[in-house]
Parts: structure tokens; C-alpha cells; sequence
């Protein structure tokens, strides 16, 4: 978790009415008419835009990832997309491969995929695994869990997967400290059929930041969504970065 905060600054200079012969000669060519204290603004070149008006906070939703929605086709049942294109051996083969054992009689018949987030799991050679359940509402109480500083961790979520197919299935976090958002993350976790055992999902390894400026409490928000942009948990939470892990 980077804890690099950029800052932007920049400065604008006032256009004046006063220049050289040569000079509103260019800017009669050129076309460009400035009234004194106004933003110019040189067609071709974005260097000369003006940056203004602009708050030194993100507001909430500010930052995220903004995607363009693919145009899908239409939706279908898992037993409607194994009849389609059921002349074609090679296509039916993979999706029968995909969907592995499915009962068709029980799940089948529904459109919409459902994702069920069991628990998020934080490894660490340090001590054993922290397995924190997830709450139904998403929002756990007090401090969810603390990090030692400096510790390398990996995140492992546990989820199941029923009714449909569930289409580019990804987790995203963010992070704030004292009210600046200090780390973003985005992790495409997949495509999955539904199946009565739960998947697992492991995430990169990570580095906890260390020193007196790190440790402190934290809180964070993460979302599990799919390629509609569904979401199907979202979990608001606080953490703490403490010198030394939470005794077990």
C-alpha cells in the first residue's frame, strides 16, 4: 500500500494589453484575442489551459476507474447457452469444460449470476492466517484487523458462485488516512461458473509501509463487482498499522 501523496501546483500569468509592434502583429495572424485577466486558452496546445477552481479534496467517487460499458449481447440461461451453437463439438466442449459439473436442473433456469463473498483471508509467513468473516450488511464493527508495519502480506478471498456465470468479476479498494486517500487498488479476480465448492482468489503480495507516519488507523472501502458493473458486496471498514501484529 503506497502511501506517496502527489501534490499539483501550478501558476497563471495575467495577459496584458501592452507588447511590441511584432508582437500584436503575431497575434492578429495567429487570431487570438485575450482581454486583460482572462484565461487564454492557444487552440493545439493543452499546455497553455489554465487549471483552476480546483478542490483540494477528491470528492467520493473521484479517482475511481472511469470505464466505458461494453455493448453485451443478450442474456441467457446457463441451460440456453449450452443449446446455442450446439452443433458446434469444439464450442460445446468448452463451455461444457467451463461450467465443469453443474447441476443444470437447480441452476440452470436463472439469468442473473450470484456471488457470495465467504471471507477475506491475510497471509503472512509472520504468524498464522487472519481469517476475518464478513459481516451480511458489509460493514464490520470497531477496527476490522491490524497490520504490522513493514510485514509482507497477501490477501485470499473466499467466495461461491450460483445460478449463472458470473463475467469478469473484480475487487477494488481504497484507502484514507485522516480523510486523504492515500492508496487506490484495482485486481480483475475472473470469470467463474457456479459450483457448490467455494473458489479461492489470492492477490499479489503486498508491503506494509513502516515508520512513525504509517502506523496510525485507517479506513477503507472495497467492492466486488462484475463486468455490468454489479456489485455484489461492498465492505466499509477501518485498520490499523501498528509496530507489531494484534496478539492472537
Amino acid at each position: 500500500m503506497s502511501l506517496a501523496v502527489g501534490a499539483a501546483s501550478g501558476s497563471k500569468n495575467n495577459n496584458n494589453n501592452m507588447g511590441s509592434e511584432d508582437e500584436n502583429e503575431i497575434g492578429e495572424k495567429s487570431g487570438a484575442a485575450a482581454h486583460d485577466g482572462d484565461d487564454v486558452e492557444v487552440e493545439g496546445d493543452k499546455s497553455a489551459r489554465p487549471v483552476h477552481d480546483a478542490s483540494p479534496y477528491a470528492t467520493e467517487d473521484e479517482g475511481e476507474d472511469v470505464e466505458s460499458k461494453l455493448e453485451l449481447g443478450p442474456q441467457r440461461t446457463l441451460k440456453e447457452q449450452l443449446e446455442k451453437d450446439k452443433d458446434d463439438v469444439s464450442l460445446r466442449r468448452w463451455k461444457e469444460q467451463l461450467l465443469g459439473s453443474v447441476d443444470l436442473e437447480n441452476v440452470g433456469e436463472s439469468l442473473d449470476p450470484e456471488v457470495k463473498i465467504l471471507s477475506l483471508s491475510i497471509l503472512t509467513s509472520d504468524r498464522p492466517d487472519i481469517v476475518l468473516e464478513i459481516p451480511e450488511n458489509g460493514k464490520p464493527k470497531g477496527t476490522w484487523f491490524t497490520l504490522k508495519e513493514g510485514s509482507h502480506y497477501r490477501l485470499r478471498f473466499t467466495f461461491q458462485v450460483n445460478n449463472n456465470i458470473v463475467s469478469g468479476l473484480k475487487y477494488t479498494n481504497t484507502v484514507w488516512k485522516t480523510a486523504v486517500k492515500v492508496d487506490s487498488t484495482k485486481e480483475m479476480i475472473g470469470t467463474f461458473s457456479p459450483q457448490t465448492e467455494p473458489y479461492n482468489h489470492e492477490m499479489p503480495e503486498e508491503v506494509t509501509p513502516s515508520g512513525m507516519f504509517a502506523r496510525g488507523s485507517y479506513s477503507a472501502r472495497s467492492k466486488f463487482l462484475d463486468d455490468d458493473n454489479k456489485c455484489y458486496l461492498e465492505i466499509n471498514y477501518t485498520f490499523d498499522i501498528r509496530k507489531d501484529w494484534a496478539a492472537i
